[in-house]
């Protein structure tokens, strides 16, 4: 009776470990290998990445001038204003190739495009100081504040920018994607590159 329980035992312990060891062989074939093509496809669904958003107080002046100071007078105007600008930098990964991501043995490899605007806009409102002369109020008013919004965001735009802006943008963009692309190739080294940009 023992040798019965004894080989009903061992068969059950053979039987769990064939379980197992088939589950484990059809999970690691199951596994997804990374290509170049995954990590691609998974960059170029994020569309428009944002990566770094600049908000700028920023104050304007607007003046028509004229020789003529009874022109200047009739029809001259002044705008002056000020208020909240803010402009989204990031990176367009619609716009990756298949040239542009490189997966080897122990490492993937991508290369971005440079940040670039994603968008600008006022936030909240402004504060706007309008001056027109006689003539200009009553046969072309303008309260200005298309001038002035349009100017802000020009100044806006150019202070995010300049170069140290810029290499701060690109800096965090290659640091959100190697986490992106780290999410995808667990066991590889990624490096993140930004391409220079070509002048058209």
């Amino acid at each position: 009776m023992k040798k019965i329980f004894t080989y009903a035992g061992v068969a059950v312990v053979i039987l769990a470990l064939g379980i197992v060891a088939g589950w484990w062989g059809t999970k690691r074939i199951a596994e997804p290998r990374v290509t170049s093509q995954v990590i691609l496809s998974a960059l170029r669904d994020r569309g428009f990445l944002v990566t770094q958003t600049f908000v700028f107080n920023e104050a304007i002046k607007i003046t028509s001038d004229s020789d003529s100071f009874w022109r200047q007078m009739l029809w001259g105007q002044a705008i002056k204003a000020y208020g909240i600008a803010e402009v989204n930098l990031g990176v367009d990964l619609a716009k990756l190739g298949e040239e542009d991501v490189k997966v080897e043995t122990e490492k993937v490899t991508v290369t971005i495009p440079a940040v670039e605007i994603f968008n600008s806009r006022i936030v909240g409102d402004i504060n706007l100081e309008n001056k027109q002369g006689i003539l200009k109020r009553i046969f072309e008013n303008d309260d200005g504040y298309n001038q002035a919004v349009t100017e802000m965001i020009k100044q806006a735009e150019a202070n995010a920018t300049t170069a140290e802006m810029l290499a701060n943008a690109n800096q965090k963009a290659q640091e959100e994607i190697q986490r992106l692309v780290e999410f995808i190739a667990k066991d590889k080294i990624v490096e993140v590159v930004v391409r220079e940009n070509k002048e058209q």
